[in-house]
């Protein structure tokens, strides 16, 4: 099982990575829920501490390459622990999702404006910066996580939760 998951992990870090680029216009923002997806759907297949890692490794990944900032990190590997931790507790795929839009629209947007911004990026920001950005990436992200598992279930691709 443990190289099942790890397979699972490595493949979820290449989708967000590859994903990454993508976005959807909303009026006049860009939403890019691609990570925020991959984080619902390690969170839930795999648990908190590997969801964790997928979130870091991606990240990593997407900075190196120029695909992301600092900001990626906190946006997120809270969301995606917070969502294992909470779908581990409860096995409710919603919970788990608002656990990832929690974690990456309000605490990783917080963590962002309040720690990484002054501290690696010497910039000072509004507490709030971010949030609004943060949460429309994270709550997209999520219903297309929710969308997929439930597509996945039904086509018997997932029969049960690998943490079950």
């Amino acid at each position: 099982m443990h190289t099942r998951r790890v397979a699972y992990a490595v493949v979820l870090t290449a989708l967000a990575v590859i994903l990454s680029p993508f976005f959807i216009p909303i009026g006049p923002a860009k939403v890019f829920p691609a990570q925020h997806m991959v984080n619902v759907i390690a969170a839930t297949l795999l648990g908190p501490w590997y969801a964790l890692a997928v979130a870091f490794a991606a990240s990593v990944i997407r900075n190196a390459t120029g695909m992301g900032t600092l900001f990626a990190f906190p946006g997120s590997m809270i969301g995606a622990f917070l969502a294992g931790y909470v779908f581990l507790w409860t096995r409710n795929l919603f919970l788990g999702a608002l656990g990832e839009i929690i974690g990456t629209g309000i605490l990783g947007a917080l963590v962002s404006t309040l720690i990484v911004a002054p501290m690696f990026m010497n910039r000072v920001m509004d507490a709030t910066a971010l949030i609004v950005p943060f949460l429309a990436s994270t709550t997209g992200g999520s219903i297309i996580a929710l969308v997929a598992l439930f597509i996945l279930r039904r086509a018997g691709v997932i029969k049960k939760m690998p943490l079950d």
